[in-house]
């Protein structure tokens, strides 16, 4: 019962996000990572980390924890975000972001770069992606930082 609260909250926390508009992403997977960036220009950790914190962009913090003391409520379901700089490439952060049911077919971490394959997508978010490819750099840019 409590996966499937969990999932009736990721559905509708995430239907508050401002999804991009686009064509349809693009990118190579190697293995388990993402080797080249999404976007043309480098993530800024900076906004990265605005993004992780903000509950109503990115939704991080709803499953994971971090070291953003300025934020309560901070979830236990998923792995914490330190450490994660330490733990995985900046390739591999770019894949679990982009989609980790590449790496875990099982998971509940939405596909925060992925358009298709999808179900229960209403209409006016049907083939867009919930963060933009500068978001998803920034977004590992951040965590690169955190090394513990």
């Amino acid at each position: 019962m409590r996966a499937g609260l969990l999932t009736a909250v990721l559905v509708v926390s995430i239907a508050g996000t401002a999804w991009s508009q686009g064509a349809s992403p693009s990118y190579t997977v190697v293995g388990d990572a993402i080797p080249k960036p999404l976007a043309d220009k480098p993530g800024d950790a900076a906004r990265g980390r605005a993004i992780v914190a903000n509950r109503s962009v990115g939704l991080c913090l709803l499953c994971h924890s971090g070291p953003i003391p300025e934020e309560r409520f901070q979830g236990t379901l998923a792995p914490s975000f330190a450490g994660a700089g330490g733990r995985w490439s900046v390739a591999q952060l770019r894949l679990r972001i982009v989609d980790g049911s590449r790496l875990n077919p099982d998971t509940i971490m939405p596909p925060y770069y992925r358009t298709t394959g999808l179900q229960r997508v209403a209409k006016p978010f049907e083939g867009k992606t919930i963060l933009t490819a500068e978001q998803i750099e920034d977004v590992v840019a951040y965590l690169a930082t955190l090394k513990e």
